[in-house]
């Protein structure tokens, strides 16, 4: 009984295989090389696998097609521009979330502007208070300095520690001016930015109020 089973297994084997191969034919493999041409081949080459091959049956008919291999600094070429590739969808989808929030947190023009204006207002009230320090550290400057000329008319030696305050009063005022020009700078950067974002908005609230379809 098992000797039986074992001859019709083989018989279905046979029978299978020989159906592929009626289907499939024999495997072929073309490619062309770098200066266009065809070539066949029974087996897998080389040059075939540089160039990049098809499996071709003995129809003439094409199963499968194999890219070439790449090099490695191909390989590094594309796994970086399919980086950048991605990072721009990223970029993209994050701009997207970010104006689908804006439109929900601002239902109108007028509360988008309050917003923007509030964020001027926190600029402003930076600028006034370093406005504020810095004419009094140049108030103690000039009073440091009119200290050391008074010495100097009364032809009296200007001390040591008289002249290292000037010198560190002087780089305070220097970088409150520093503080005052990029807080200024700013300002002007988040008025221009604030009138794209508000272009932005209406754009977008436009496209809004179109009928769907």
């Amino acid at each position: 009984m098992r000797k039986s089973l074992l001859v019709f297994a083989a018989v279905v084997l046979v029978a299978s295989l020989s159906a592929h191969a009626q289907n499939t034919g024999n495997i072929r493999y073309k490619w062309y090389d770098g200066q266009g041409l065809m070539h066949f081949s029974d087996s897998l080459t080389t040059e075939a696998m540089k160039y990049g091959y098809d499996l071709v049956n003995d129809h003439g008919m094409v199963v499968q097609h194999v890219p070439r291999q790449l090099s490695a600094e191909e390989r590094a070429a594309a796994n970086k521009l399919a980086a950048e590739q991605a990072a721009k969808q990223r970029a993209a989808q994050e701009i997207a979330n970010a104006e689908t929030q804006m439109l929900a947190a601002y239902p109108d023009e007028e509360s988008y502007k309050i917003s923007q204006q509030q964020s001027l207002d926190t600029i402003d009230q930076q600028i006034h208070t370093t406005q504020i320090n810095l004419r009094s550290q140049e108030k103690a400057l000039t009073d440091l300095l009119a200290r050391a000329a008074d010495m100097e008319n009364a032809k009296t030696p200007v001390p040591k520690f008289l002249v290292d305050s000037i010198a560190q009063q002087r780089g305070v005022v220097t970088t409150q001016r520093n503080t005052l020009q990029r807080q200024q700078a700013l300002r002007a950067q988040t008025v221009q930015q604030q009138a794209k974002q508000l272009a932005r908005y209406r754009e977008l609230k436009a496209a809004q109020a179109q009928p769907a379809g």
